[in-house]
């Protein structure tokens, strides 16, 4: 472990010294990557400065317990107990920290909720939904931008997608790609009966062309009169957009909002997307089968969680988590949820690295 730790500690001294390059300051777009890269490792690398100065600390401690005076021994051994658990507690920290992270985990986000089963219900829980996610992005400091909605007939959203920026964001919230389904008693019914709604939500990281290994010049974009949700505003502009990447094939429209510059980002981001999962299933074969551990895969045929109303109850169906804050949640306290995803996620990480 302390070899590694030296190469990234080595790496890190690097791209410091890039970051006061003048060359690379006047490089924003390289400026931005180096910066992104230090500020992942220094994290890294300020725990093992400590965990160094921790084991500097014993050593001396320990060759004081040679002295003949009682005293220092008794110093010495009265600091070896103090230090001994911070080696450990550091030492279970480092490993912690050098599982690999996805690559996508810096990444801004296109997050969509979708109502699904249960009509005008569905529709109402979609809303919930949104409300909640919106009050725990607003928590994280992070930046919000709806690019489409639809609302419901009767209230919430028939659908609604919104680009989230800041600080690991994918990293945070890809566990919550699926099925959500809620169990309440809707206000329109007079029976007092319990129904069972669902509405989907996907999480997809925001990719650039780079990312994805695509030229400007292989994209074909046509832009065409919409016929969907919009009104008579979308029937009189062309606010359609259709892409096409030429050299695969890969064709994707968005007609869902009202103006030409969502649909255009809405329909790249799919687009994007698409193709890189080409690539990675062509490529890199296994990333398949990491991304179907003990998380889920994100397929929005999951059922990841029920929102039980009459219990106060919600409970993540992968990782067994069963919590009876329900109303808590709905105001956007998810924090225990999303850190107990990505425990699962780094144990069975842990796991593959100690059976490799």
């Amino acid at each position: 472990m302390l070899d590694k730790l030296d190469a990234i500690r080595n790496n890190f001294l690097r791209l410091e010294e890039q970051l006061a390059d003048p060359e690379v300051v006047n490089d924003q777009t390289r400026y931005t990557k180096i910066s992104k890269e230090y500020f992942k490792l220094k994290e890294i690398v300020d725990v093992y400065q400590q965990y160094t100065k921790v084991l500097e600390n014993i050593e001396g401690a320990k060759s004081l317990l040679k002295e003949k005076d009682e005293e220092l021994r008794e110093m010495a051994r009265v600091e070896l107990q103090e230090l001994e658990p911070q080696k450990e507690q550091m030492e279970e920290q480092l490993r912690t920290l050098l599982i690999p992270k996805d690559p996508e985990d810096s990444k801004d986000i296109i997050f969509e909720i979708r109502a699904g089963t249960g009509g005008d219900e569905a529709s109402l829980f979609a809303g919930d939904l949104f409300r909640m996610y919106f009050k725990y992005f607003e928590t994280q400091g992070w930046k919000t931008e709806i690019l489409y909605e639809n609302e419901g007939t009767v209230g919430g959203y028939k659908e609604i997608s919104l680009e989230v920026k800041g600080t690991d964001v994918y990293g945070k919230m890809k566990f919550e790609s699926g099925v959500h389904r809620v169990q309440r008693v809707p206000d329109t019914e007079s029976k007092g009966r319990v129904h069972t709604s669902a509405a989907t939500v996907a999480v997809m990281p925001k990719m650039e062309m780079e990312d994805v290994n695509i030229n400007r010049s292989d994209l074909k974009i046509d832009t065409f009169r919409s016929s969907g949700a919009g009104g008579q505003h979308v029937n009189k502009t062309e606010s359609g957009v259709r892409l096409t990447h030429i050299p695969t094939g890969v064709v994707v429209e968005c007609t869902e909002g009202r103006s030409q510059h969502s649909n255009r980002e809405i329909a790249e981001q799919r687009l994007y997307q698409k193709i890189y999962e080409m690539q990675q299933e062509r490529f890199n074969s296994d990333i398949a089968a990491q991304r179907k551990s003990l998380v889920g895969s994100g397929d929005r045929s999951e059922k990841i969680r029920t929102y039980n109303f009459p219990q106060n109850r919600i409970t993540d169906h992968r990782i067994d988590l069963t919590l009876y804050n329900l109303d808590q949640v709905l105001e956007g306290d998810i924090e225990k949820i999303v850190e107990g995803l990505q425990i699962a996620e780094n144990a069975e990480k842990m796991k593959a690295m100690e059976e490799a």
